[in-house]
């Protein structure tokens, strides 16, 4: 099992620490945690979120988990981390912001939302495609929308993190015999226009290296905010 987790020093912007801001606002009722270390349960989410980018925070956070528990850790500044964790990757990612999202097309209207019934197949879907840790009960973030073919799923996206006024789109994914039919944008668009509506402003996060994913966001309205320091690292504190 993976925590992802996010950190910041300049806390001037609410994006900068989305995971521990969302834990804060919009995500609270599903918070586990202290004030200055905050999860999900492992069973909704690999993610958690650190007041500080600082040691005695990390130390914290090494405390709270499990031995050899990977952590994955997403930070708008380099983070300073305690010797406790082993450093397994490090890359950087993008944070795109949705402030002029295009109106939904005609993809949209068949778009149906996803229940409990529908968890098998979401959960063969993400791990066909990939778009990033989806778990048996990652639906209960909610508002999750797909698209079906007969009683195929064959695209989804749905809501994540609600940090403030920003609502994160995640798991967006379409099996492969199903690309190139504008189904991803589409989902997109509807559920950028949900998030818009409440007045709120969607953000989404995808690895720097994705230029396809980044060229359907672009087209449709996302903007480029902010490089992020993604770190998986692993809990090397042995409490036996």
């Amino acid at each position: 099992m993976h925590i992802i987790c996010s950190f910041a020093t300049d806390m001037q912007h609410i994006l900068n620490n989305p995971i521990y801001n969302g834990l804060l606002t919009g995500n609270s009722h599903l918070a586990q945690g202290s004030g200055v270390v905050k999860y999900f349960p492992k069973e909704i989410s690999p993610f958690a979120g650190l007041e500080k980018l600082d040691e005695p925070s990390f130390s914290q956070l090494a405390a709270m988990l499990p031995y050899e528990r990977v952590v994955a850790c997403i930070t708008a500044a380099v983070p300073a981390i305690s010797p406790e964790w082993k450093i397994l990757k490090q890359e950087v990612i993008l944070q795109m912001t949705g402030e002029h999202v295009l109106q939904p097309n005609a993809h949209t209207s068949g778009i149906m939302p996803l229940n409990n019934t529908h968890v098998p197949q979401m959960l063969a879907l993400t791990k066909l495609t990939n778009p990033g840790p989806f778990l048996e009960r990652t639906i209960e973030f909610g508002h999750y929308q797909g698209l079906f073919d007969g009683p195929q799923l064959v695209a989804m996206a749905g809501y994540r993190l609600h940090a403030g006024h920003f609502v994160e789109i995640s798991a967006v994914c379409t099996h492969p015999h199903y690309l190139g039919k504008g189904y991803a944008a589409g989902l997109m668009l509807y559920l950028a226009q949900t998030i818009m509506a409440k007045g709120n402003t969607p953000f989404l996060h995808v690895r720097a290296d994705n230029e396809r994913a980044i060229g359907l966001y672009k087209n449709i309205g996302f903007a480029i905010r902010s490089e992020m320091n993604l770190n998986i690292i692993e809990n090397g504190r042995n409490t036996l």
